[in-house]
């Protein structure tokens, strides 16, 4: 079953699955121009999600924030509950106060997070199903405002449990947690022109060694191994995905020269840009 609404005078869209026996995304080519956010839950036994060609176990009651640029299937698509969103239906940076999800879960580290349901989550998510469900199938003027709300409220949920088992409490005090969350969406926005630690501190107003002592409350990740990370994601995207050569990649990942760009890779991947691309997928398999 697909239900979808959408804004007409914004062409924002909603998309609830549940059922689906062919529900993927394939960014970079038959899903490009649908630039959704999603939201899956898994209701069935474990199974196997692949995320940009790599395999994750995907746990039973487990909730899973997926990008807008990240393809990805399911090993029994069937089982999946997903919530679809774009920008225009509701933007999770402009409303950042409202859901506090930005660069943690969308935006956020390279890490998949991956949130579990206690048994008093699961009913309560399956009774804000149900809601849902109601209101799609309710057509009238306020449909659209009470989807957004319900919405909204989905990614709050989501939010404060992905919160509470992501690390140490004194590591996610608002303020110390709200700099990591900037730093990780600065990084999502510029990591193609900027790979230094030292320009993402300066639009943050912090020094270089300030970060570096809050991503160590955080997670075990440096801010420069988060950049590292990021770059290193996109050249494999590019690689596995498209026909642009190693150089094109080089440039657009910002890079002034190849070699050194093939140097970093190989460095991070074990592989030069050119084996992995010839052996992606053996690489995907994890071989």
């Amino acid at each position: 079953m697909k239900l979808s609404a959408t804004e007409q005078s914004t062409g924002g869209d909603l998309l609830l699955l549940i059922n689906e026996r062919h529900f993927d995304r394939m960014f970079f080519t038959r899903d490009r121009h649908h630039k959704y956010l999603t939201i899956a839950w898994n209701r069935g036994e474990k199974q196997t999600v692949t995320i940009d060609e790599i395999d994750y176990d995907f746990l039973p009651n487990t909730i899973l924030p997926l990008m807008v640029n990240q393809s990805f299937r399911f090993e029994r698509p069937e089982e999946i509950v997903a919530w679809q969103f774009n920008r225009d239906f509701y933007c999770i940076v402009d409303h950042d106060e409202e859901v506090s999800c930005v660069g943690f879960l969308f935006y956020g580290s390279s890490d998949q997070v991956f949130v579990t349901l206690d048994e008093t989550m699961q009913f309560k998510l399956q009774r804000l199903l149900d809601i849902f469900i109601e209101e799609f199938e309710t057509a009238d003027n306020i449909q659209i405002d009470m989807l957004r709300m319900l919405l909204k409220r989905l990614i709050i949920i989501v939010t404060r449990l992905a919160k509470a088992h992501s690390g140490p409490r004194e590591a996610l005090a608002d303020e110390k947690f709200g700099t990591i969350r900037k730093f990780n969406l600065l990084v999502e926005n510029n990591y193609r022109e900027h790979h230094t630690v030292a320009y993402y501190a300066q639009q943050l107003n912090k020094s270089p060694k300030t970060l570096s002592n809050l991503f160590a409350l955080y997670n075990h990740k440096t801010p420069l191994q988060v950049i590292q990370e990021r770059l290193i994601i996109e050249a494999k995207r590019l690689l596995y995905y498209t026909d642009k050569s190693a150089k094109e990649i080089t440039y657009e990942l910002g890079f002034d020269d190849a070699a050194y760009f093939s140097n970093f890779f190989k460095k991070h991947t074990s592989f030069s840009p050119t084996d992995f691309r010839n052996n992606k997928v053996l690489v995907a398999e994890g071989k």
